[in-house]
């Protein structure tokens, strides 16, 4: 019972930690997109977009905003006439490099 005790301390222990260890490592890289989203387009740095998850639930999910802000986010790039002229140029390295 005691060896429990100590297990399930040591794992609350080790798991804010690394938690923390995230939010500082991750953080900055953070921080940097929403400041260049702010400065290539007017409009909120993330938006809501609805998914489907398990059983055909709907859920919303939040992410960087890579287009601009008149772009309907429910709508799929590909279904877009000139998809192209909807990206931000902060947008097109986010997309490119999988950040969003």
């Amino acid at each position: 019972m005691k060896k429990k005790l100590i297990y399930v301390f040591f794992k609350r222990l080790f798991d804010i930690f690394c938690s923390l260890l995230s939010i500082i490592i991750l953080g900055l890289p953070m921080i940097i997109v929403s400041i260049a989203i702010k400065q290539d387009s007017k409009g909120p740095v993330l938006f809501k977009q609805k998914r489907i998850g398990q059983y055909k639930k709907i859920f919303q999910i939040w992410k960087f905003r890579s287009m601009y802000i008149d772009t309907d986010p429910n709508s799929p790039t590909h279904k877009l006439s000139h998809a192209n002229n909807h990206i931000t140029k902060v947008g097109k390295f986010i997309r490119k490099t999988s950040i969003a």
